[in-house]
């Protein structure tokens, strides 16, 4: 499902209430970050004790890793019947064709942007990502590769011609919709601390708001 042509990925997910807001409301994809120094981390335990109460159908879900071995995702992708891998680390092309051989799963590579280079080292994944992620760089002093609430500057994206399918991250709140996919030209957006209350603590309202944004910044288009 998407929110009117717009498709949404509602990320750091922990609680089964809010996955079920989210797909509800029209969400894409979910996803669920296992990565230890993440406020939204979801252990292996944690993660099982999940999956029974998550939408059973409907919204794709994606694992979230930064420097994960392939056997931890593996498990994770298995407890939660994962459809993506997203991956923040340092992969090369060749390591995620091999991973996503191994696993079985599409993979979304996110990119860190500090400028126009960074959003042309995208090229070297086709043919083995399915999918771009474009967040923004964190800030020195984060332990964190997403997720930090910051922003980069949205027209760096306008006119990127891709052969990959890409969302755009990073700072994004429902005030801020509108102005994203207007700089940007994004078609899909990637959203976490915009729906929070505190970090890892997840805001129904707040989806709700930001699924709706997106609907409406679609159809004033």
């Amino acid at each position: 499902m998407t929110a009117s042509g717009v498709s949404v990925k509602i990320c750091g997910l922990s609680e089964a209430e809010t996955a079920h807001v989210a797909a509800g409301a029209g969400a894409r994809w979910l996803g669920f970050v296992h990565f230890a120094p993440s406020p939204r981390h979801l252990d292996l335990a944690a993660a099982r004790a999940l999956a029974p109460d998550l939408p059973p159908k409907g919204p794709e879900r994606v694992g979230v890793f930064a420097g994960a071995d392939t056997g931890t995702m593996a498990a994770f992708a298995d407890i939660l019947s994962l459809d993506w891998v997203q991956l923040h680390g340092a992969e090369t092309p060749d390591d995620i064709a091999a991973l996503r051989d191994r696993l079985g799963l599409k993979v979304m590579k996110a990119i860190s942007v500090g400028g126009p280079a960074d959003i042309a080292a995208a090229a070297a994944y086709v043919g083995a990502a399915d999918m771009i992620l474009f967040d923004a760089k964190p800030p020195k002093d984060s332990v964190l590769p997403g997720g930090n609430a910051v922003s980069f500057p949205w027209g760096l994206m306008r006119g990127h011609d891709s052969a990959l399918p890409w969302l755009l991250a990073g700072g994004l709140t429902a005030a801020t919709v509108s102005q994203a996919l207007a700089d940007s030209g994004a078609n899909a957006l990637d959203v976490s601390s915009g729906v929070e209350t505190a970090p890892g603590v997840k805001s129904a309202s707040k989806i709700r708001a930001f699924l709706m944004a997106a609907k409406a910044a679609k159809q004033g288009a």
